[in-house]
């Protein structure tokens, strides 16, 4: 039992005059034991997914960003995870040079090196003690020496503090928080009428149903998210539907659909009437894919685990599909600063240079053109619209060039999303003023859009219309819904662009 706290002159505040008593001795062990043991989840829910950063990082084959794998449904303490991940990849460093060089990391050890840096900063740099773990245990009893090597670490590089010896990597810009409203499940009023009790809430006045709320907003654990009223979505990664805009009672694709918030974006614009077909190959990303579209409550999505380019699209049961949604695997160069890759070890200023980056953008370059051709090959199909989160022309303005003479033979023309948007394609071909750009600039993730809408599709709809008869009467049918299971191609096998299809989708 800790000693009472000492009298500093206060007289104790009275019962029944609008203050609670003091709190007793043993409330405050209760309290602070319960808050030791979040701490103590808390650290290795942030080992489990710091081994996960590190390996992927090592191997250059990413599972995830840090954000998506800490606010995955496993982890349960998402705020404190994601704060202990954060600042050990900040301090990562440090704390493994202080280890070798007190020896400590012994066999032992070793085999949760992960939990130990987590331990080791939150003791070192956050709360300064814990003996809640056999690792807490172990760190407390050398953190003397822990500090005085970090001491030496100190003087021999003539800085005064710990954090004049950090790397001085790239500084995230606060970006709005934006919100996009699940209209499956309630609307923007509804939305705007709880969180302004809180917060400054606005609409954004480009893409509907999106509200902008101030950077660090944090509402991760908020009914309306836990709900699936409300998705945490980007504004660049929303205007890619809306872009391609289906409409109610189409039959849709989603070629590269996993995590599915763009999936389920498609289904809310399309009022939940018709089908989407929203494919995955990776088997693991199709299951987050499935829990989005639970989430959601859409009711018009089967969930695919295969490969789109195994899709015959001369097959009578994709002839009536009207629009594609592609985002294919990509270098993800645009979102790096959201995904926070300027705290992995591989990070630096020069990454995109070198010659692995490049022997890597062109090989997705050169799956981005196949699964694009592939996407217009589909007879039906009026619109698609080809988007990435990659800031590199190989993977965007080169990709679409590649296949306009392939477009244009199958009577597609690049349309224009969005034309109110000031930045457009680099303009490299004629008709690159179509295409859309967005920039860390414009306090957006960098994303690139392209829509291509078939001319003489379009224009048979206009005549339908003005003859009385609806958009495809005989396609406007929901589709089974199948979101209980995975469906899996029964002539699909999983390939070599299953490592592709491992970078995390927005």
């Amino acid at each position: 039992m800790p000693p009472p706290p000492k009298n500093r002159g206060h007289a104790p505040a009275k019962a029944g005059k609008g203050r609670p008593p003091p709190q007793q001795p043993g409330r405050r062990m209760a309290s602070r034991d319960a808050g030791e043991r979040a701490a103590f989840f808390a650290r290795r829910e942030a080992a489990t997914v710091l081994r996960r950063v590190l390996r992927g990082d090592a191997s250059k084959r990413a599972g995830g960003s840090i954000k998506s794998l800490v606010y995955s449904p496993s982890v349960r303490n998402k705020r404190a995870t994601f704060a202990l991940v954060c600042q050990t990849l900040k301090y990562l460093t440090i704390l493994k040079e202080v280890l070798a060089s007190t020896g400590v990391l012994s066999s032992k050890w070793k085999k949760q090196e992960e939990l130990v840096y987590v331990t080791a900063y939150d003791i070192l740099f956050g709360q300064e003690i814990a003996v809640s773990g056999p690792v807490e245990q172990f760190i407390m009893l050398h953190k003397d020496a822990f500090r005085m090597a970090l001491e030496k670490m100190c003087a021999k590089r003539k800085v005064n503090t710990v954090e004049d010896l950090l790397s001085k990597k790239s500084t995230v810009k606060p970006k709005p928080r934006f919100l996009r409203v699940n209209t499956l499940k309630t609307t923007s009023g509804s939305v705007i009428e709880v969180l302004k009790k809180t917060h400054k809430v606005v609409k954004d006045d480009i893409v509907p149903d999106m509200l902008v709320l101030p950077p660090g907003t944090d509402l991760h654990k908020h009914p309306l998210v836990t709900d699936g009223k409300v998705f945490l979505q980007g504004k660049a990664s929303c205007m890619v539907a809306v872009a391609l805009s289906p409409k109610p009672g189409w039959k849709v694709i989603d070629a590269c659909a996993a995590p599915g918030n763009k999936t389920v974006h498609l289904a809310a614009l399309m009022n939940g009437e018709g089908s989407i077909i929203a494919c995955e190959l990776n088997k693991e990303r199709a299951k987050t894919l499935q829990h989005t579209v639970r989430k959601s409550g859409a009711n018009n999505i089967e969930t695919v685990n295969g490969d789109f380019l195994e899709i015959d699209s001369n097959d009578p049961s994709y002839a009536e599909v009207r629009a594609i949604l592609l985002d294919p695997s990509c270098s993800g160069s645009g979102i790096s600063t959201e995904r926070l890759d300027h705290l992995l070890p591989s990070h630096s200023t020069d990454d995109q240079d070198d010659a692995g980056s490049i022997a890597r953008i062109r090989k997705l370059s050169a799956f981005q053109r196949k699964v694009l051709s592939h996407a217009l090959s589909f007879p039906s199909v009026e619109r698609l619209v080809y988007s990435t989160c990659s800031i590199h022309q190989a993977e965007n303005e080169d990709v679409v060039s590649s296949v306009l003479p392939l477009a244009t033979s199958l009577g597609f023309e690049l349309a224009t999303p969005f034309p109110q948007w000031g930045r457009r394609g680099l303009p490299v071909f004629d008709g690159a003023e179509h295409l859309l750009r967005t920039d860390p600039e414009d306090d957006l993730e960098g994303f690139f859009i392209a829509l291509f809408v078939r001319k003489a599709a379009a224009d048979d709809a206009s005549e339908l219309a003005k003859d009385g008869g609806a958009l495809g009467v005989k396609r406007t049918r929901a589709c089974t819904t199948r979101n209980s299971g995975l469906r899996v191609f029964s002539s699909l096998r999983l390939s070599r662009m299953d490592a592709l299809c491992s970078i995390w989708r927005l």
